[in-house]
């Protein structure tokens, strides 16, 4: 795996990520999303809390139907919440207007989908560059990035290829180097090995895992996959749109109650959790 912090142009060689992990980049209180189905509410959270550290691995893990993917959307600012408060970096999603929400989008999340979302007819190169044409950046600083984005990545010799010349794995490394070209705070993941080969996806993760670990990117995924959700710092459990379990910090023992519990798992275990 490359390093990082020397070949991403956007990190400062002496930033401390060790360090990380103590501001709260994620706070979501009481956040409930119910859809309108004919005459039926049908609720995909129910009055979730919940609190993501800066720089944390967030595995969300939870049967088909259980609301990790509604709630992956709404921290993105994709969706909204029916009611409720979601604040990243301090700013209240839910009091943004449309206009407002895209441009918070483009300048602190990049996406990564089960399905890759490639353009055919664009190469592995173009299609990291998409997100760049959207920013001022001139055409040197663009190439510039996207050549390191696709290098982090493993694929800078696959840089002119179109997506049906790739392999599946080499498709969402591609689309991770999408995600991170614009040198986002937050990765969002939906199910990103879930059409990939155990090999591909050992790499995926690892990759997402070395964003967390060596540039400091906190990093949310959805998985079904046990194994896929133990590469993540932390996993939540969501059943029926309902955290499934909690308990506190054990850091917190002043007695106070405005923080939201930190789920507690097996994955938690250094033991359970890959290098």
């Amino acid at each position: 795996m490359k390093n990082f912090t020397k070949c991403l142009p956007w990190v400062r060689p002496d930033t401390n990520f060790a360090a990380m992990g103590s501001t709260d980049v994620i706070v979501i209180r009481e956040l409930s999303k119910v859809y309108r189905q004919g005459e039926i509410n049908v609720t995909a959270l129910n009055r979730i809390s919940l609190d993501v550290h800066e720089g944390e691995f967030l595995s969300l893990m939870g049967p088909s139907g259980s609301g990790k993917s509604t709630l992956l959307h709404i921290i993105a600012g994709v969706d909204r919440p029916t009611s409720g408060e979601c604040r990243v970096q301090g700013i209240d999603l839910t009091r943004l207007n449309e206009s407002e929400l895209a441009d918070w989008r483009n300048q602190n999340v990049g996406f990564v989908f089960q399905t890759f979302n490639l353009i055919p007819v664009l190469t592995a190169f173009e299609n990291v560059e998409l997100p760049l044409l959207l920013t001022r950046l001139k055409g040197k600083q663009r190439r510039h990035q996207v050549n390191t984005a696709l290098e982090l990545v493993g694929l800078a010799d696959r840089r002119n290829h179109l997506p049906r010349q790739l392999s599946g794995g080499q498709e969402q490394r591609t689309a991770i180097a999408r995600a991170l070209v614009t040198d986002p705070s937050l990765i969002v993941a939906d199910e990103p090995t879930g059409n990939l080969d155990a090999h591909s996806a050992q790499e995926v993760l690892e990759i997402l895992q070395s964003l967390r670990r060596m540039a400091g990117k906190t990093v949310i995924m959805v998985t079904h996959d046990p194994k896929a959700a133990a590469y993540g710092s932390r996993s939540i459990h969501l059943e029926k749109g309902e955290l499934a379990s909690a308990c506190a910090d054990a850091n917190e023992s002043d007695g106070t109650m405005d923080r939201a519990p930190r789920l507690c798992h097996a994955e938690e275990s250094n033991e359970m959790r890959p290098a």
